[in-house]
């Protein structure tokens, strides 16, 4: 593995998912369907198959966890191990939790003394941890979510607000409603704005275990609005991204945008 290679694997594992690459990025929870005052555990990894642990964990510093009433909780006994990292939530409210890993950091390259030099971080550091006398710079932001959904109960919108950062899921079946056989609608907004023309991939998991990735491709509308009809039952990873110049950082030409999730499709 060259460096570059190394460098984007390692950033892919602490951040956020980079479109096209193998290792897929994913939180899977033991249940997205259940009730009140019970708990689920979820997995968070970094694999190349889906849904099973072969490469390296997904660290969760960044994770966020909405409440159906919005607000934020901390999950528990959080453990980080080889291959994934596990944690606990406890249901205590009734409706819909969103559970994501969001990261917007800053990946820079540059000489010093003839040094070459790599810095990870966030915008607010930059100018204090990159030297000012930095040569060859080359300054890339990132902006990507990890997520998944768990209801207790009844389903609720509240925690699928969006923030107006990134790319964000809006939508229009609700995540934690879906059936085999069935089509569920959902939107993508970047910066709260509709991502129209956008490439999303579906997989179902279980990839180990076939010889084919069977894919599922679809295409924002103009109003940012996909649909996927599930083929069957069982857990599915999405995965969608681009590439633009809207970055906070003037040193920054280019930002790199993704969104994950993992939906549960149950049987009729």
């Amino acid at each position: 593995m060259n460096r570059m290679i190394k460098f984007t694997t390692l950033a892919l594992a602490a951040c956020v998912p980079l479109v096209a690459q193998a290792h897929k990025a994913w939180l899977l929870p033991s249940s997205t369907v259940s009730t009140v005052d019970q708990w689920v555990t979820v997995d968070a990894a970094v694999s190349n198959n889906l849904f099973y642990f072969d490469h390296m964990p997904l660290r969760v510093e960044a994770l966020q966890i909405t409440a159906p009433d919005g607000t934020v909780v901390q999950a528990e006994n959080v453990a980080t191990g080889k291959y994934r990292t596990t944690f606990d939530l406890h249901l205590v409210q009734n409706g819909t939790y969103r559970l994501a890993n969001v990261n917007n950091g800053v990946f820079a390259n540059y000489e010093v003394d003839g040094q070459k030099k790599r810095w990870r971080g966030t915008a607010e550091k930059f100018a204090a941890e990159v030297p000012a006398n930095a040569k060859n710079l080359q300054v890339q932001q990132s902006a990507g979510r990890v997520e998944t959904f768990v209801t207790a109960g009844k389903p609720t919108d509240t925690a699928l607000k969006t923030t107006n950062v990134g790319l964000e899921l809006v939508p229009v079946t609700h995540p934690n409603d879906l059936y085999a056989g069935e089509a569920a609608k959902f939107g993508l907004v970047l910066d709260g704005k509709p991502a129209a023309n956008l490439a999303v991939t579906i997989i179902a998991g279980g990839t180990r275990y076939r010889d084919h990735q069977g894919e599922i491709k679809v295409t924002t509308d103009a109003a940012g609005q996909f649909s996927v009809t599930w083929p069957e039952p069982g857990m599915y990873w999405l995965e969608t991204g681009l590439q633009d110049s809207n970055t906070s950082l003037k040193q920054a030409k280019q930002r790199r945008v993704s969104y994950v999730a993992t939906f549960e499709v149950l049987p009729q």
